[in-house]
């Protein structure tokens, strides 16, 4: 099975290019969760942090 997905993928010109996009994808998500949470003031995680422990009224 794998070898019929090979052939065919051979047979489609520039394959090689979507890992390429891919990868690059992949690589540019990280990147900006990175520079997100090395951006972020503490103050606000320790916000965020806490929401899930208040109590609202509107939970009820």
């Amino acid at each position: 099975m794998f070898k019929f997905i090979k052939q065919y993928a051979e047979t489609i010109d520039h394959v090689n290019i979507y890992p390429i996009i891919s990868l690059s994808i992949f690589l540019l998500f990280f990147v900006m969760l990175l520079f997100f949470v090395f951006k972020i003031s503490k103050e606000k995680v320790d916000i965020l942090s806490n929401i899930p422990l208040e109590e609202d009224s509107t939970n009820n």
